[in-house]
């Protein structure tokens, strides 16, 4: 880096003093070209764009126009050589390290800036912004937008979430101190431990496509899943209802489980309660849980969530009466928020059944001002939240021993990032109550809708909770207390992701809960289903093909696995799960291979090693030149 950035720092010196003389007297960074023409008091090439100009107008203006465009893309140029150079070492004294010290420490002490995110489509004018407030430097009376608090100045509250609520999820993206990236593999040339018995470790035997990922959770009766991975709850939210046979049948042929999430009858515009305010009829809870039990075979499972509204209105009697589910899971929280269960509803009547139902809905829609609102246009959707839990140890137990007199065979618990008090209350009733698995979400989270702002700065990160996790566990299993089966949330997205949260929580993780990601391919198969029928498929898909049998590479595989009559059934979406969760086991396999762990059971934290000093502090990994040290001292002196 060191020889390579020299030059670039000798060869734009020039280059970049001229920039720097210009940013003295004009913000390049924010400026317009109206801003140019009114500092060159070109007040009749401004005009030009208001009225009817002459040749020597044009001539002007042209000339102007062009110097403008030069220097704009010369600050361009500038600011992709600072952010190349950021963390050169060179010692030329016109380095941009050297002219730019306040530039290096805005990257490395802001973790996040506010007021502008493509989350809450908005963003800054200005590419100079105080990174504490997030507002531009220069905050200009006449400014068209787009920050935050332009935006929040006519649409008040609906700047609080990610949008259009719907059509996207989001995920916080503060850049925490410290995270999973801050861990490396371990890979070793020698080994092979988990081969099948009988099986000698040797180059023919020990490959990686015969690495086994089935992993298994439960306290008593077991759940067996082809890969350590299963969805987040996928809930009451617009894109999880919308896409849901898309992610449910993917889940289902691809062998691992999938979290019907919280809200999901209490929503359903069919829904029908008995005498006593019961789920008689719950139409869409319905079509969730057999659109995966049709392809359910021996992998996986569907786990129905449950918070404060699902109980009141009676859900666990209605699914293990109607459906004979297995498994329910109680919720505590989760990574994206700290506040219940929300969605949009773009309904007056909606939003008015929803509150009869007993939800909480604002603004409130039986208020006549709102109503008034909402009539001439001002106030476009209205917003259904869940009520907080309180979590004791006595009503915690109860609860527990309700559902198991309902006939469940499996309890499960999700926790979210609240502060390590939560932590070790969850994992200590777990163990009392003998929980089958305990999923921790980690800060920042992803969702279909969650309050923006609160992703970004509320709650534990991942890391540092699973971290926290992982030691408490251990001082139950010393004190002889068994730990209930662990699941890591909270930011995965990749095979990499995966081995570390399995290592970093060795013994007690069994797998890893991923959100967002495994809803992606779904949405993206879905589309490309569309895209095809409008023949309208976008190059980045069309390259491979204009037929589901050649685009997608698992198509034959998923035929083969459900029929050749059956294979028309199978959204496109769900090949598209299929083929993620199978790059996730793939890539896992050669991780492990390399590692030479050659199931899940046998994986360790050894397998591990932190980049820096804080990690260490954090996660308790050892540093990297501290790992294998002393082995490596008793090769060189024996």
């Amino acid at each position: 880096m060191k020889s390579v950035t020299s030059c670039i720092c000798n060869a734009n010196q020039s280059v970049f003093i001229i920039a720097k003389e210009y940013h003295n007297t004009i913000n390049l960074s924010s400026l317009t070209l109206d801003d140019f023409l009114r500092r060159q008091d070109l007040s009749e090439q401004r005009s030009f764009f208001n009225g009817r100009p002459n040749v020597g107008d044009l001539r002007k203006t042209a000339g102007n126009i062009t110097i403008f465009l030069f220097l704009f893309l010369l600050s361009a140029y500038c600011d992709i050589l600072i952010s190349i150079v950021v963390h050169c070492d060179c010692h030329n004294v016109h380095c941009f390290n050297n002219v730019l010290p306040k530039v290096k420490r805005e990257v490395n002490m802001n973790l996040q800036t506010p007021n502008a995110n493509d989350a809450t489509k908005s963003g800054n004018r200005s590419r100079s912004v105080v990174p504490c407030s997030g507002l531009c430097s220069r905050c200009v009376d006449g400014c068209r937008g787009n920050c935050e608090i332009f935006k929040a100045t006519f649409r008040g509250r609906e700047l609080i979430y990610p949008g259009p609520f719907g059509e996207v999820t989001a995920g916080g993206d503060k850049n925490y101190p410290v995270d999973y990236s801050h861990l490396n593999i371990q890979g070793y040339a020698v080994g092979a431990v988990g081969l099948p018995d009988g099986i000698e470790p040797n180059p023919d035997n020990a490959r990686f496509p015969v690495v086994n990922t089935e992993t298994s959770y439960g306290w008593d009766i077991k759940v067996k899943m082809t890969a350590p991975i299963f969805t987040g709850a996928l809930g009451s939210t617009e894109i999880a209802r919308k896409n849901w046979e898309h992610f449910a049948v993917g889940a289902a042929i691809s062998g691992v489980t999938i979290v019907c999430g919280e809200n999901v009858c209490g929503i359903d515009p069919l829904l029908e309660l008995d005498g006593n305010k019961k789920v008689a009829k719950a139409p869409d809870m319905d079509r969730r849980i057999e659109s995966y039990q049709r392809y359910h075979a021996n992998y996986g499972e569907i786990l129905i969530q449950m918070n404060v509204e699902d109980t009141n209105l009676g859900v666990a009697e209605y699914i293990i009466n109607k459906h004979k589910i297995e498994t329910i899971e109680l919720k505590w929280g989760q990574g994206a928020k700290c506040i219940g269960g929300e969605i949009k509803v773009g309904q007056l009547e909606r939003a008015l059944e929803l509150q009869r139902r007993g939800y909480i809905v604002t603004p409130d829609p039986s208020d006549p001002i709102i109503q008034a609102s909402f009539k001439a246009g001002a106030i476009k959707e209205f917003e259904r939240h869940s009520r907080l839990g309180f979590v004791t140890e006595e009503g915690f137990m109860k609860e527990v021993e309700r559902l198991r007199s309902l006939g469940y065979k499996r309890i499960t618990l999700k926790t979210g990032a609240y502060s390590l008090k939560e932590l070790a209350m969850a994992l200590k009733y777990c163990s009392k109550a003998k929980i089958d698995l305990l999923t921790i979400d980690g800060a920042s989270g992803g969702t279909g809708m969650s309050p923006w702002r609160m992703m970004e700065e509320w709650g534990v990160p991942s890391i540092y909770l699973h971290s926290a996790a992982y030691e408490y566990a251990s001082i139950l299993a010393a004190n002889g207390e068994r730990v209930p089966d662990l699941a890591f949330a909270g930011g995965f997205s990749s095979e990499d992701g995966v081995f570390k949260a399995l290592a970093l929580g060795s013994p007690y993780v069994k797998a890893v809960c991923m959100g967002r990601a495994l809803m992606i391919p779904g949405m993206v198969g879905k589309n490309i289903d569309q895209w095809i029928k409008a023949n309208d498929l976008p190059k980045t898909v069309s390259e491979f093909g204009a037929t589901p049998e050649e685009i997608f590479v698992n198509y034959e595989k998923v035929k083969d696995l459900v029929g050749a009559n059956e294979i028309k059934n199978i959204p496109l979406g769900a090949i598209g799960v299929y083929s993620y969760a199978d790059k996730i086991k793939v890539g896992l396999q050669q991780l492990m291979a390399g590692a030479r762990k050659f199931n899940i059971a046998t994986m360790t934290r050894n397998e591990l090693m932190s980049l820096t000093e804080e990690c260490v502090k954090v996660t308790k990994i050892p540093y990297l030149m501290d790992c294998y040290r002393d082995e490596a001292l008793a090769i060189l002196k024996g």
